[in-house]
């Protein structure tokens, strides 16, 4: 007699059925509680501590996750949503992760009917799409020329975080810092790059037209200032390559030292010489320089930065249009870079570089100052999410109202549609729309106002034919957002619904974990081994 599980090893385990899916939906509800109290203007922040004790203070729903060490396979999935949110739109996650739990503690209600998981699925799929339908209806366009429109969008996304006090600064910094580098409707994000200084006050905060990179030149015998540069760019070292295998050199004499010592200057003195004769001023490097070749090019009269990061040394030749030089023959050839001026500034006891009226001009930096670690940190990340977030609605075009004003109307227009539906959908097309409705009520929770009063009077609203009711959690009223100015991009809530229905369907057709434990040699179980008794079979 075959007992069940007989054909897998003893070292798998195995939940089915009803116990998987529940298993899975609490996991993801956990996930959602975790961030749930984040949300809006007046959420409260986590703090992280890791192993190493590094802390970090935030209330950003991506970086909360990306720091926690989530083992369970569904939560981890649920941590999935927020990094695609972050890299499709740049804000949003928290949103998306409430709704993608919320869906699934409904549907835990619709399971315990008896309803078939295929039928709960089939609907959600049905008020995703219909939802969508209806973002893209009420959806309003924006004019790109609109500056205050895109100031709105930035304020809103910076809302509740570190930044709120000078949001209003900020949001002017970000706008303009957009109009410099955008191409028609388009804005490359990476053009912008927010550098953070510990010194100084938030207010100091800046934003400069050029490039700021936080390297200092590395021989005060170097100029400190270099105007008209000439800028060479390259990613090999200037210092003598050490052997890839363990290498002994005898030496039996004096002489023979020093020959060999000479032959090592030698070598970087070539290297040196052949960095002259191009005619730069200005050198980046992204690896070591050796002494003697720092001794060299200070004499040379050379501005030099080393070990200067990849991501810096690939906009310092996008700013000043030059090629990255990874070999020392192609140095004869090369067009070198140009900028107005590069200059070491001492900011908040930092020294950094300054790369000002360079060739292309499309290349900004956002020098963000703060007392502490932390607060520049999370400063950089309310920053980061206005830009993104204006970035959205310019390329998009289409913004929404905000304060769970978009969630309810969704909501609203969802349970009409799910009362034209003839089966059992409708009950999963219905538990959709709740699922929305949770984002306004943990809006006001979060606020310290009585959820209920605030949806009762939202729904009212709506109703009454004001689909752009919601919250304005600064009055703590229930009024027209937008005129209020409370906007989001439209981007945001479109992917945040696609993203969470998505999830959560696909953990709703789970009726089966197998967990395979690692071996003694630390590989997978084979899931598929024959037991015992029939091992003289195979």
């Amino acid at each position: 007699m075959v007992n069940k599980g007989d054909f897998m090893s003893e070292n798998v385990e195995r939940t089915v059925g009803r116990d998987a899916q529940r298993n899975n939906i609490l996991a993801a509800k956990l996930v959602s509680e975790v961030v749930k109290t984040t949300l809006g203007p007046k959420g409260m922040d986590k703090m992280l501590v890791s192993p190493t004790n590094e802390i970090i203070v935030t209330n950003d729903g991506v970086t909360i996750l990306s720091e926690m060490q989530i083992e369970h396979p569904a939560a981890k999935m649920m941590v999935e949503i927020a990094k695609t949110q972050e890299k499709e739109v740049g804000d949003g996650t928290t949103t998306s992760v409430m709704i993608a739990g919320k869906l699934l503690e409904n549907a835990e209600k619709l399971l315990d009917k008896k309803i078939h998981p295929t039928v709960i699925v089939k609907g959600y799929r049905m008020a995703q799409e219909k939802a969508q339908e209806i973002l893209s209806e009420i959806s309003l366009k924006i004019a790109p020329e609109n500056e205050e429109i895109l100031k709105q969008i930035a304020m809103t996304a910076m809302t509740g975080k570190g930044a709120e006090g000078e949001k209003e600064r900020f949001s002017e910094i970000l706008v303009r810092a957009v109009k410099l580098v955008q191409t028609g409707n388009k804005v490359d994000s990476d053009d912008i790059k927010i550098e953070k200084v510990v010194g100084e006050g938030i207010r100091d905060t800046e934003l400069v037209k050029g490039i700021i990179i936080d390297k200092e030149r590395i021989s005060k015998e170097m100029p400190s200032f270099v105007q008209n540069s000439k800028v060479l760019v390259i990613d090999f070292p200037l210092e003598i390559k050490s052997p890839e295998v363990d290498t002994k050199i005898s030496i039996t004499s004096h002489s023979e030292l020093q020959n060999f010592l000479n032959e090592e200057e030698k070598s970087i003195k070539n290297m040196v010489e052949k960095i002259v004769a191009t005619g730069c001023n200005v050198l980046f490097c992204q690896k070591g320089i050796d002494d003697f070749a720092r001794y060299l090019l200070s004499k040379a009269g050379i501005y030099v930065c080393r070990r200067v990061g990849r991501s810096d040394i690939e906009r310092i030749s996008k700013a000043t249009q030059t090629k990255i030089i990874s070999n020392l023959n192609e140095i004869d050839s090369v067009l070198l870079g140009e900028a107005g001026s590069v200059e070491e500034i001492k900011s908040g006891g930092e020294y950094l570089t300054y790369l000002r009226d360079c060739k292309n001009p499309k290349l900004v930096t956002i020098l963000v100052h703060g007392g502490t670690k932390h607060v520049v940190d999370e400063i950089g990340r309310a920053l980061l999410d206005g830009l993104l977030d204006i970035s959205s609605a310019l390329e998009s075009g289409l913004v929404v109202p905000g304060g769970g004003a978009i969630e309810i109307e969704i909501a609203k227009r969802l349970k009409e549609f799910g009362q034209t539906l003839p089966g059992r959908e409708q009950l999963a097309v219905e538990e959709f729309a709740n699922a929305l409705e949770f984002i306004p009520i943990t809006l006001a929770e979060n606020a310290g106002i009585d959820p209920i009063d605030v949806l009762t009077e939202l729904k009212a609203k709506h109703d009454s034919g004001d689909m752009n009711a919601g919250i304005n959690l600064f009055t703590n009223r229930v009024e027209n957002v937008l005129n209020s100015k409370i906007i989001e991009p439209a981007k945001i809530k479109i992917q945040a619904i696609n993203s969470a229905t998505d999830v959560a369907t696909m953990i709703l057709r789970i009726d089966d974990i197998i967990l395979s434990k690692p071996n003694k040699k630390g590989r997978m179980n084979d899931l598929g081994s024959l037991p015992n008794y029939m091992e003289g079979l195979s």
